[in-house]
């Protein structure tokens, strides 16, 4: 049965540009450069000036533009990299797919980001053969990690710093915007995504000229294309990660609307607080949920631009919690439900359970609630009040 409150619906926003998305995509048929035409190019300078870059290049995911960040940073076998134990896959699997080793870090609980202090600890105990070389903070469900002490750390330990703002599109830390603050911002086109395409899709930014080149040489198989190599000719080795011209058409079309669509995410989250704080389900100074206090509701960090990817709280029971809204029409989702260091995939590297214990907390109490520009109040309000029931009964 589909519920009657989906957690996201594409749809809606759809059905709000489809002219314009139909329109769009005509020109490329019509036009036929579906590799990297001049879409690619419109949508490259229109993502760097939303993110006070200097130069976008477009690729073919989130998870290759970790990948490409990491090959153009010259970060390859044995080197070690930082990255949140609580996150989604692919920050670690890019680093194990650029030969590199992940060093996994424990989370600040109330951000669910990278935690500098865990990350000074790590930097601090590290005595392999190989120095660390660079840390990779997301900037998780919509809000930027505490950039400020990271960049800090990474100027002392001359580490190169890595943006995952897959999540993040115009999310702002104080002035500045996501991608802007380290080395490259990463950022992902997937569907569901605040910019989502109609299939996958990726962006670095970059501040660094050289390193914009480098990217974009290696995007297409080390080739570079308008410039001093002649076609057929690899500068160096690349992969096949270009972004497709029929996505930045898409995505072309969104972007104008992105900034609205920002903010009705946010005045969606405060309807969420102001109708938590009605139910006494929450305790504005709580870190975790209890018994008597069964929902933990976002924290905003000081001077934050949070742009709601998802509205996450921690919650009592969370399992039972779901299961229950589940019955009653309304789809939730676990972002995350196993820390990146108890996953299979990465059990070779040997860390042990109860090694990042913030991390293994949060996976078992986030739930992230429906929230999209398009979620009615009523809607809403349906959420809180069978939330409401739920920990009544």
């Amino acid at each position: 049965m589909e519920p009657t409150i989906p957690a996201v619906n594409l749809r809606l926003q759809f059905e709000s540009v489809r002219e314009e998305i139909d329109a769009s995509i005509r020109q490329v048929l019509e036009r036929q450069s579906f590799i990297l035409g001049p879409e690619v190019q419109e949508l490259e300078q229109a993502v760097a000036r939303a993110q006070d870059c200097s130069h976008a290049v477009g690729c073919a995911s989130g998870s290759d533009a970790l990948l490409l960040s990491l090959m153009a940073l010259g970060i390859g076998p044995g080197d070690p990299v930082l990255v949140p134990a609580f996150t989604f896959f692919s920050t670690a699997s890019s680093v194990v797919r650029a030969g590199a080793t992940p060093v996994f870090v424990d989370i600040d609980p109330r951000t669910f980001h990278i935690s500098p202090e865990a990350v000074r600890q790590a930097l601090a105990s590290h005595n392999a053969a190989k120095p660390v070389r660079a840390v990779i903070p997301v900037h998780l469900y919509g809000q930027c990690a505490d950039m400020d002490a990271l960049s800090e750390m990474a100027k002392q330990y001359d580490l190169h710093m890595i943006e995952d703002a897959a999540q993040a599109i115009l999310a702002r830390y104080g002035r500045r915007a996501a991608g802007s603050l380290g080395d490259c911002g990463c950022f992902s086109f997937y569907p569901t995504k605040n910019l989502g395409g109609a299939g996958d899709g990726g962006m670095i930014t970059t501040q660094d000229a050289s390193l914009a080149e480098r990217l974009r040489a290696l995007r297409d198989h080390g080739s570079v294309k308008n410039g001093s190599v002649k076609k057929y000719t690899h500068a160096c080795l690349g992969i096949n990660s270009r972004l497709d011209t029929l996505q930045a058409a898409v995505l072309i079309v969104k972007l104008r609307h992105l900034e609205e669509w920002t903010e009705l995410r946010r005045k969606k989250a405060s309807f969420y607080r102001a109708a938590f704080s009605d139910t006494g389900l929450s305790h504005p100074s709580a870190a975790y949920p209890t018994r008597e206090a069964p929902v933990v509701l976002p924290y905003v960090a000081p001077d934050a631009g949070h742009v709601y990817h998802q509205f996450t709280v921690r919650a009592y029971r969370r399992d039972e919690l779901a299961r229950h809204l589940a019955t009653k029409g309304i789809e939730s989702a676990v972002y995350y439900p196993i820390p990146l260091h108890l996953q299979e995939a990465f059990s070779y590297l040997r860390v042990q359970p109860g090694s990042c214990p913030e991390s293994e907390r949060a996976a078992g109490e986030v739930l992230s609630l429906p929230l999209y520009p398009e979620i009615t109040a009523e809607q809403q309000s349906r959420v809180v009040e069978e939330i409401k029931r739920f920990y009544s009964s």
